[in-house]
């Protein structure tokens, strides 16, 4: 049911996290208020520098608070330089996930005008929706022994997720095509030659396919797949895969429209909803004002889409339309971060499309 305000959820985190998500958080708000939506925030501490100072990479009360806003807009998380004990890096995003179910990742790579890259290709708009709780990520919490000789992980696909993830597949590539003309295709990438994980995950896949006869589909294995998309972009609509293979195909689909700075995504489950952009932290540019916050912008659309869809609200989905035009606006004729080929500041790009949005709205 739509409502008059939200509230949001804001986990900033480390590196250049806080500099995007205060950019996101006042395109959001703008965009909403014109919409006569009045959001609400909690801003909440995570990550590698609130582990420094409690030796947890979130509190369980921080945890169960951000499950009960409307939404979580998070901005990045971790820092190299600091580690867990076994040596990975904090990373708060993904026991989100895990304690909330959120079972895929939405991560759409477009080729905007005004942005550089180094493929041939005129039109580049796909999904690459990426497993999150299993996969090779499912032993994570899997006792170990301390040895010194080997180590490995567990690769696990269970039915339950994957068809929950193939069933979000579907509905996105008929809702991508309804919405904005794409072809309504999906794509699996695995290794199902090799991986007997992956030959099940395959014949699960064929089982939902069946179901959708309106929705073409391929299969690739991921290393050939992996090839077109630096070499045939334009064949893909959406993507589904493993959780690594996802973590890294979404990369390269990234790069290919221009770099993660334009690279938004979602985590979530049928309950759930926290975006993000795809970059990290960045800690080498951060506290300079130069970091592009595009992708956390376009996360925030997500987030109103996720919200739209959720609660019935058009306003929603209007002001997530709204800020991706004029995202699109100042991609097109600038300013622009460095990283795209531009000189501008984070608060330079920021005001533009605040402007945007206002020049939008008086024409309309």
């Amino acid at each position: 049911m739509a409502k008059n305000h939200y509230d949001i959820a804001l986990l900033p985190g480390d590196g250049i996290g806080p500099e995007v998500t205060d950019a996101a958080v006042a395109v959001l708000t703008d965009a909403l208020k014109r919409h006569g939506i009045t959001p609400h925030y909690t801003t909440y501490e995570a990550g590698a520098a609130y582990y420094q100072k409690s030796n947890e990479a979130i509190s369980a009360a921080s945890m169960k608070a951000v499950g009960e806003a409307d939404a979580i807009l998070l901005g990045a998380m971790g820092l190299p330089d600091v580690r867990y004990p076994d040596g990975t890096e904090i990373a708060p995003q993904i026991d989100l996930r895990e304690h909330y179910g959120l079972f895929a990742s939405l991560r759409p790579c477009r080729l905007f005008p005004g942005v550089p890259t180094r493929v041939r290709a005129d039109t580049i708009d796909m999904v690459v929706i990426r497993e999150l709780t299993e996969g090779l990520f499912a032993g994570r919490h899997d006792p170990t022994e301390p040895n010194d000789e080997s180590a490995s992980d567990r690769l696990t696909i269970t039915r339950a997720t994957s068809e929950k993830l193939f069933q979000l597949a579907f509905a996105q590539a008929r809702l991508r095509r309804r919405l904005h003309g794409t072809p309504g295709h999906v794509t699996l990438l695995d290794k199902s030659n090799v991986l007997r994980s992956n030959a099940f995950l395959r014949k699960v896949f064929d089982e939902v396919a069946a179901r959708h006869p309106d929705i073409g589909t391929a299969r690739l294995y991921i290393d050939a797949g992996s090839m077109m998309l630096v070499t045939n972009p334009e064949r893909f609509d959406v993507i589904v895969t493993e959780n690594v293979f996802g973590d890294i195909t979404s990369e390269i689909a990234a790069g290919v429209v221009g770099g993660l700075g334009v690279a938004p995504s979602g985590d979530v489950s049928e309950t759930h909803g926290m975006f993000q952009p795809s970059h990290g932290t960045a800690p080498d540019i951060a506290g300079q004002g130069v970091a592009n916050p595009i992708a956390a912008i376009l996360s925030a659309a997500m987030l109103l889409d996720w919200m739209a869809d959720r609660h019935a609200d058009e306003r929603c989905a209007s002001a997530a339309a709204a800020i991706r035009a004029a995202t699109c606006q100042v991609l097109t004729h600038g300013p622009k971060t460095r990283d795209i080929g531009g000189t501008a500041g984070t608060a330079d790009v920021t005001r533009a499309i605040q402007n945007a949005l206002t020049s939008s709205a008086l024409a309309a």
